[in-house]
């Protein structure tokens, strides 16, 4: 099983948004692939001028009919760079490629070269185009044909009337911006714009939209968005697609992130770029931030005037301690949300392909932490109730008190061949399965040293699944 990693993958390369209006640009060479890079540049205002001894009918008809392309009927020179901002050559040769990058960066200008990767400065990519919705698809060269092909994905995503609503955004942003609202209250003004967009893609935005619009952000409305509120999110098992579009929409509204240590990468790329994360995770048997500490930082966000997104692995309310959050965040005048995640039992049992509940095997699911505030098995559990043949049991934080509380159920009375199945890292790629049964899952479970959260399943109605796993091994 390989190792997870918080690291965050690096960029192969930034994406940028150029404004070219009236700005220089080159293009060298007569080919279609010149051609099209001419257009490009045109479209977006553009002053381009075109050297080429033999340009194609494409270049022909281009320059006679855009004003904003002028066509120079001979090779390029080092003169003819002066003043580009962007060069752009379709180079017959390495040679000629390394030769017009070395005079176009001297010249100032960042350079890119037909189907020549290793001596561009930028790439081109795949474009969505509702402008001024603009959507950029870059595969660092590696592999065009995918780059088109999730292009035409999302165009099936991006109704043309997108257009209309972004040509709105831009006649309302000063209008928005001269009321002088708040940081929080403009941001819900926008939400509720995008939200509509959504909802009526087809339909051109109207001065009655506006209006709806902004009594979303009344004088009371303004009012609440100075004060902070904090919402507790249920991050999932791991996997980032079993987040709710609820809960993205929250973290791509929060000022602040605090998650917890079972919170995977990908969820945390769902919010906000300007966001600050901070990683309160508790760490079982490691020095980690108390719970006092993390409850306290909660408050003070969000007296702060700030919208924080408490991430909780799995779902926020199953043994995520969202009740002291809760108590200390309203007893200080804090307004609470509470939105639900996928918790890890349907996250293993989903990878499993299994029900947690079966017609004459399982009529009832019960989750059961098995580890105390003192780290040892707790005392205080009804064993009767565990040991009923007749439930699925789903146990938390069950890996190192594993061998008592084996001890303890059989001694209730549960079938030692009662089938278990132990996951570790649900959902995520690294997942792991180990399956056997309640005399044999506690040894097999020590033999394969997890390391990373782990919950274990234990009745009847897993017996499909557990044969599964043993015959595959």
């Amino acid at each position: 099983m390989s190792d997870e990693t918080d690291a965050k993958p690096a960029l192969a390369s930034l994406p940028a948004f150029f404004k070219l209006a009236g700005r220089r640009c080159v293009v060298a060479g007569g080919s279609d692939g010149a051609g099209w890079k001419a257009e490009l540049l045109a479209s977006a205002g553009a002053s381009v001028e075109v050297y080429a001894g033999e340009p194609c009918e494409r270049l022909e008809r281009l320059a006679a009919d855009e004003p904003a392309v002028t066509l120079h009927r001979r090779a390029w020179t080092k003169a003819d760079l002066d003043g580009a901002l962007i060069a752009i050559v379709d180079a017959a040769s390495d040679a000629e490629a390394a030769d017009f990058r070395a005079a176009a960066q001297g010249a100032g200008a960042i350079v890119n070269v037909v189907d020549r990767p290793a001596f561009c400065d930028f790439q081109f990519g795949s474009i969505v185009n509702r402008s001024p919705l603009v959507v950029g698809i870059s595969t660092d060269g590696a592999a065009p044909v995918f780059g088109q092909a999730l292009r035409a994905r999302i165009e099936t995503l991006t109704p043309e009337g997108f257009a209309a609503w972004a040509r709105a955004a831009q006649e309302w942003r000063k209008d928005i911006a001269a009321r002088d609202l708040p940081f929080r209250a403009r941001r819900k003004f926008w939400e509720a714009f995008a939200a509509l967009a959504f909802e009526r893609p087809d339909l051109a935005p109207t001065d009655a939209d506006l209006q709806g619009l902004l009594a979303a952000v009344s004088d009371e409305a303004v009012e609440a968005a100075r004060r902070g509120r904090v919402v507790l999110i249920g991050a999932g098992p791991g996997d980032p697609e079993l987040l709710t579009l609820k809960a993205v929409r929250a973290l791509q509204s929060a000022d602040v992130v605090l998650y917890d240590d079972l919170v995977s990468p990908g969820v945390l790329d769902f919010a906000r770029r300007e966001a600050d994360k901070l990683d309160v995770g508790k760490r079982g048997y490691r020095p980690s931030p108390g719970q006092p500490g993390i409850t306290a930082r909660l408050v003070e966000f969000a007296l702060a005037g700030k919208v924080v997104a408490r991430l909780k692995g799995g779902d926020p309310v199953i043994f995520g301690r969202a009740t002291e959050e809760i108590e200390a965040l309203q007893a200080a005048g804090v307004d609470v949300e509470i939105i639900p995640g996928v918790t890890a039992a349907s996250g293993a049992a989903a990878s499993l392909r299994a029900s947690l509940t079966e017609r004459d095997l399982a009529r009832r699911v019960q989750y059961v932490t098995a580890h105390g505030r003192d780290g040892a098995l707790p005392e205080d559990m009804d064993w009767r109730a565990l040991a009923d043949p007749g439930a699925t049991t789903v146990v938390y934080m069950g890996v190192r008190t594993m061998p008592a509380l084996v001890a303890r159920l059989q001694a209730a009375g549960l079938d030692a061949q009662t089938p278990a199945i132990l996951v570790e890292r649900a959902s995520w790629p690294g997942e792991r399965r180990i399956a056997g049964t309640l005399a044999t899952i506690a040894e097999m479970t020590a033999r394969c040293a997890p390391t990373g959260p782990c919950i274990l399943l234990l009745g009847a109605a897993l017996s499909g699944a557990a044969a599964r796993l043993q015959g595959a091994d």
